[in-house]
Formats: structure tokens, sequence, C-alpha cells
């Protein structure tokens, strides 16, 4: 499977003023998933804890647009993240700009009220976003599948954003011979961008959604055709999530739970 991760691409007068939010334009982008090897994995149920998973409101069906990065065999039902236990994350801060912890638990704070998902917030990390980060890190997180791992970096530390990319986001899959699942995943932000965005209330609010946008992506959400949808390829000032979004994101929460992994 392919993917991660996808990334948001802001037009000129964003890039150069924060405070202009009139425009998102979003693109896809694609480095490969990671599946790693079993002899690489960490101990099967590592992480695992009986959850109630699945627990958002359902959306009306045939409410708004949505699309998932990925499916099952059946090409029908979305590959998610494991519903039976919850979904770790850490911060890269070192770059990050004031207040970007509390902007992330809140777009993680709306991701888990619409998928039912449980995040669990593991703190700060000194790793980077690399395209082949390794999903089973036991010398830096122990011996569990390590961390989604969300990092504001500079695109001179890291080309993989700026030009117009404000962020990508993605995760990598693994199974059991069972249902495939998402295991571990990144958010990569432009560190300059998001240092212009928070000087500003409209800036501020762009850089939530940014964040919930990649996080959408992160839990398996692909770019819809929508305007009035936060998954918008060209997204004309939407910022909040819409009626695609939390369908599809209801979606994501209720996806199969394996224990093997």
């Amino acid at each position: 499977m392919h993917g991660r991760p996808h990334g948001l691409v802001l037009p000129p007068a964003r890039r150069r003023a924060a405070a202009a939010v009139a425009c998102l334009v979003l693109a896809l982008l694609s480095w490969p998933a990671q599946d790693p090897p079993a002899a690489s994995r960490p101990e099967a149920g590592r992480y695992g804890v009986a959850l109630p998973g699945g627990a958002s409101a359902r959306p009306a069906a045939g409410s708004g647009s949505w699309a998932f990065l990925h499916h099952q065999d059946d090409g029908v039902t979305p590959v998610a993240y494991d519903p039976c236990r919850a979904v770790h994350y850490v911060l890269r801060a070192d770059d990050a700009p004031p207040g970007a912890e509390d902007l992330l638990a809140g777009a993680v704070g709306e991701i888990a009220a619409a998928t039912g998902l449980r995040f669990a917030y593991d703190g700060r990390t000194d790793e980077r976003v690399t395209r082949d980060r390794r999903a089973h890190q036991p010398a830096r997180y122990g011996d569990g599948w390590a961390p989604v791992l969300v990092s504001f970096e500079s695109p001179v530390d890291n080309p993989d954003v700026g030009r117009g990319i404000a962020a990508r986001g993605g995760s990598d899959v693994a199974s059991a011979g069972g249902p495939a699942v998402y295991v571990t995943g990144t958010v990569l932000v432009d560190a300059d961008w998001a240092a212009a965005a928070v000087t500003s209330a409209p800036g501020r609010a762009a850089l939530r959604a940014v964040l919930v946008h990649e996080l959408g992506h992160v839990v398996g959400l692909a770019h819809v055709d929508d305007a009035g949808e936060l998954m918008h390829s060209v997204n004309d000032g939407q910022l909040d999530l819409g009626p695609g979004d939390l369908a599809g994101l209801a979606r994501l929460g209720r996806g199969p739970c394996e224990p093997r992994l």
C-alpha cells in the first residue's frame, strides 16, 4: 500500500502574510507507506487495551463528500487505526511556534471526537520526520509501534515542506494475515510558515485547520473535490470539518481490532 504523506500547498498570498486566509490549496503528495517485516515489529498486542472504539456520532448517510486513502482487499472497507487501542502521538517542538502544543491538542481533540478513537499524548521528542522512518523504534519509544510524530521543521532542514507546501501527513500500514491497520504516522509542518501564522488570529485559525486536515490524512481520509469539506484539495476558506469529513471520520473510527499486531 502507498500514500504517506499528503501535502497542503498554500498560494503565494498565504505564504507572504499569514493573516490572508482566503484560500487553502491542497496537493496530493505521496511517499511509499511502510509495512515493516515481522522481524522488526513489536511484540503482538503492545499498546493494546480494551478500549471502546467508533463511539462517535454517525452523520446521515450520503451527507457531504468523503474518500479513504486505502481499502482492505474487498476494495470497500477502509484501512483504519485499531479502535481497541489508543493512538499514541508525540510532538517535536524544537522549531514549533508559541502555542503549537495547545493547537495540536485541540486538533487531535477534533479528530478524536469525530472518530471515537482515543489518542494518548506521550510528550515531546527530538525525532525529525524522514521518508524512511521506522515504525518500530524500541530504543527511542520502547517495544511498541512508534507513536505518530508531529514535527515543525524549516524547509532549510527538511525540503519536503516549503515552496508553498505548508504541511504533509499520512500513516503506515501493517498486516498480520488479517485486516490491514494503520500503526503509526507523521505530520510535518513548515515551521517558517507556522511562525508567521501564529502572529494573527486568522493565521492561528489557518494553522489549526492545517493540523486537522493533516491528521485527517493520518487516520485515513483522502482529498475530495468538494469545496464544503476541509479535505477538499482546493479549499477556498473552509477552516472546519464539513459533513462529509465527519461522515468519513466516523467510519474510520469503526475499523477492525487486530490483536495480532
